[in-house]
């Protein structure tokens, strides 16, 4: 539905690429699956162990991407009279046991709640990034999460989770959602493999 409705049509740049019936132009991502149903999620194997919980369903799937973000500093805003879109109020990265990787989001967005002098209310989005389903809903469960104003338009199981652009993805839908709702302060975070997370908290400047 917020594929549809072009809610991510301003943080992407459509490409180029070549194909078997030749070049076509891409200007939205694949992944997305509108069609599938809950008879259809239902059907689907355990893929860790028989009895287990996550499925292709309800995790993120392997798919290409790139993204893109320019940071600046103040000074550098006024030197290149340059209107930015958002501003970066806190960051901080925490570890946690390898174990429970990917409870990562809980301990980051945590303590950058507190760096920013701010709560969990004052953030108008919250987006965590899904590697799996369970995965999200111990975040949600252990942070008491609102699911009103958390990952609205979808997360990396319905978008796709490719490495390394991720964190741009989130930040940049952040900083899109925000100015579209006229929201004021959002929290982005995502788990690292090995026992890491990270969490950035971002401001609307509109």
């Amino acid at each position: 539905a917020a594929q549809d409705a072009g809610y991510f049509n301003a943080e992407m740049a459509p490409i180029e690429v070549k194909t078997k019936k030749g070049k076509e132009n891409m200007q939205k991502d694949e992944h997305p699956k509108p069609q599938t149903t809950l008879e259809q999620l239902a059907k689907l194997p355990c893929v860790f162990k028989k009895d287990g919980t996550v499925t292709a369903g309800n995790a993120s799937g392997v798919c290409d991407g790139a993204g893109a973000i320019i940071l600046a500093s103040e000074s550098a805003l006024k030197k290149h009279s340059l209107t930015p879109l958002a501003r970066v109020v806190a960051y901080h990265s925490a570890g946690c046991d390898p174990s429970i990787m990917g409870i990562g989001p809980v301990p980051a967005i945590t303590e950058v709640l507190k760096k920013a002098g701010l709560t969990l209310k004052d953030m108008d989005l919250v987006e965590v990034n899904e590697a799996f389903a369970p995965q999200y809903l111990a975040v949600e469960k252990v942070l008491g999460l609102d699911p009103e104003k958390t990952n609205v338009n979808g997360g990396a199981i319905a978008i796709g989770h490719p490495l390394g652009a991720s964190g741009s993805r989130i930040t940049a839908h952040l900083v899109h959602e925000l100015r579209r709702r006229g929201g004021k302060y959002a929290v982005g975070s995502a788990c690292i493999g090995g026992g890491q997370g990270i969490a950035i908290i971002i401001e609307n400047t509109a």
